[in-house]
């Protein structure tokens, strides 16, 4: 891979030739939506439950596969996703998203998580931006309404809560044997969906949010003397585990930087600019081993596994590292190594698949993983190759 025009290249025949016509295939016709769960060896169970995370991902990706590529028949599965999601994955009586359905679209799990509220805010309001459909963004705003009423306190965002918005343990985002109030997963996706939603409708106040959460992660979720953001927190954000995350802040780095573009607010560039280039550095020192990205280190015990969005997430960070001071030309190598990684490892080259969810880090996959459930979609490798199509590493 000689230069970015080949990784474009390639890029946009991996996203034509792989992950759309995989979850394309993945349309339930008879139900809505799209099927929940493909296990390892490509059973597809046609009753799974349905994660309204992956249906307001998959509405994202399509919303911007169209935007990237302007096919027509793209913006059809986009709003294919989106009738699933405003008549089933939303609460008409309460407001907000579900956790999840049964497979004919019936509620399953109840729970409202602000973290899914989220979601379906970034995913509309790129549906927004892609269809102009008005209903489409109030939907957003109702339910940044409700994130904004019900979830935000002094010190951040609260996450857990049952159906009708009273809180509950955070079970759904806590890993790692404890129980968070607030985790750094959380806070980021709310920034990614504002900074959306700001982008496609200028709201000001919204604006205001996305600054004050700026504030959060450089005051509470950054830690200068370890190079790396906190990721579990108590109520009033303190950490509470010695956990590193190398996926999660490689993609912190660069949709923080997404998110001072869409701000152009100098001063927070100022503020925010030395953390994004500190902990995309971190992450290449520690982190970017054999060809690929490592997972975590928790207590100072590193875990190995190369896990698919971990990967995908890296080649996004490391060109943006590049390209935000092209003298750094050893991201730009190393954003081409990981990629070359997943196309010859990550990728499930099995008729009828699409990625692995893990490998180590010769490529050996590992089999108790599915390729589809609630978590695993198109939203990170759908997202490297919108951002290896849109960005210009060249230079």
């Amino acid at each position: 891979m000689d230069n970015y025009k080949h990784m474009k290249e390639l890029a946009k025949a991996h996203l034509t030739e792989v992950i759309i016509p995989f979850w394309n295939k993945l349309r339930d016709e008879e139900n809505g939506g799209f099927y929940g769960y493909l296990d390892f060896d490509l059973q597809l169970d046609k009753k799974a439950v349905k994660g309204c995370i992956l249906n307001s991902r998959i509405l994202w990706f399509y919303s911007n596969a169209y935007l990237i590529l302007g096919e027509e028949d793209l913006l059809s599965y986009a709003k294919y996703a989106y009738e699933f999601l405003k008549t089933h994955c939303y609460d008409q009586t309460y407001g907000g998203i579900y956790w999840s359905l049964n497979y004919d679209g019936s509620t399953y799990g109840t729970t409202k998580h602000t973290y899914n509220q989220a979601f379906a805010v970034y995913a509309l309001s790129s549906y927004y931006f892609a269809t102009k459909d008005e209903e489409a963004i109030n939907l957003a705003k109702s339910i940044i309404e409700i994130i904004e009423k019900k979830s935000t306190d002094t010190y951040g965002y609260l996450e857990a809560f049952d159906r009708g918005f009273l809180p509950i343990d955070n079970e759904k985002l806590s890993e790692n044997g404890v129980i968070a109030h607030k985790t750094m997963n959380t806070l980021l996706h709310i920034f990614e969906a504002y900074t959306e939603y700001y982008r496609v409708t200028g709201d000001v106040e919204i604006k205001k949010r996305l600054m004050w959460i700026l504030d959060i992660i450089r005051t509470k979720v950054y830690n200068p003397n370890l190079h790396r953001q906190e990721v579990f927190f108590d109520e009033y954000m303190n950490s509470i585990l010695d956990l590193h995350s190398y996926g999660h802040d490689i993609e912190a780095a660069w949709l923080i930087d997404r998110g001072l573009n869409v701000l152009e607010e100098p001063k927070y560039d100022s503020l925010l600019n030395p953390i994004t280039k500190d902990l995309t550095n971190q992450v290449y020192q520690i982190a970017y081993q054999d060809h690929s990205l490592l997972n975590e280190c928790e207590k100072g015990k590193v875990n190995t596994s190369r896990i698919w969005w971990v990967q995908a997430e890296a080649v996004v960070g490391f060109l943006n590292g590049y390209e935000n001071d092209r003298n750094e030309t050893r991201y730009f190598e190393a954003a081409k190594d990981i990629f070359q990684f997943i196309l010859e490892n990550v990728h499930d080259k099995r008729t009828g698949s699409e990625w692995f969810w893990e490998v180590d880090k010769d490529g050996n996959p590992y089999s108790k993983k599915p390729i589809v459930e609630p978590w695993k979609c198109p939203y990170h490798n759908g997202r490297m190759c919108f951002e290896i199509l849109r960005r210009d590493c060249v230079g």
